[in-house]
């Protein structure tokens, strides 16, 4: 009966909530300078497809009318470069690997005041479509304001500190998944374990039972010499 009450024991120790508890998930805080960051990359994308799109509707009304073909292909280059603004601010690392001039701020204000002005230029024609006009107006200034803003923090440094913090949160994340990855073998490590001990008991306890029954039964036979 003990070995019945010790092997019960022991399948209870086994399936206890420690052992079926999932592994809690760590996680990180927030950086909040660097969404701040995000927020305004967003902005400056914004500013730029709409620099696009009035420069596309410009292009369009020039080839169409005929009246400046000129003018039309002006627009077709300020479209393409207002595209690498775009893709500079998506940070993709194929493009930054070739044009290590937009990981700087100042090279990618710069670059952004320039599509600006181009934009803005060549106002003659646009002034008898309003709409349009005022179009071009926004987009221009406002991504005029958005090239000054990151001359003026990449004059202060602050797109390195940026990198900095972007570094820190990467290697902090893949910290975070290496824990959980090494907490979720461990976990899997120790089930194994559990099963094996539970299939060697499961295979030793019909011969413990035995053995026991034959020390009762020994017990019980009384001495014929009393």
């Amino acid at each position: 009966m003990e070995g019945g009450s010790s092997h019960g024991g022991g399948a209870h120790a086994v399936s206890g909530p420690d052992a079926a508890q999932p592994p809690a998930r760590v996680r990180a805080r927030p950086d909040s300078f660097l969404i701040a960051c995000r927020c305004f990359s967003f902005i400056t994308s914004l500013a730029a497809i709409l620099c696009i799109a009035v420069n596309i509707l410009s292009a369009v009304g020039s080839f169409r009318n005929g009246s400046d073909i000129f003018d039309g292909i002006f627009r077709c280059y300020v479209v393409l470069i207002a595209v690498f603004v775009v893709v500079a601010e998506t940070e993709w690392e194929f493009v930054m690997k070739f044009w290590k001039v937009l990981e700087y701020w100042a090279g990618r204000g710069m670059l952004q005041i320039f599509v600006a002005v181009m934009t803005r230029a060549y106002p003659e024609y646009l002034r008898n479509h309003q709409e349009l006009f005022l179009l071009q107006s926004i987009a221009s200034y406002l991504l005029l304001a958005c090239g000054v803003v990151y001359v003026i923090s990449g004059i202060l440094c602050i797109g390195v500190v940026k990198r900095a913090r972007q570094k820190k949160e990467i290697s902090r994340e893949q910290a975070i998944r290496d824990l959980e990855d090494l907490e979720r073998r461990r976990r899997k490590n120790l089930s194994h374990s559990c099963s094996r001990a539970s299939l060697i008991e499961s295979w030793l306890w019909p011969e413990r039972s035995q053995t026991i029954n034959l020390a009762e039964q020994h017990i019980a036979i009384p001495d014929p010499t009393i």
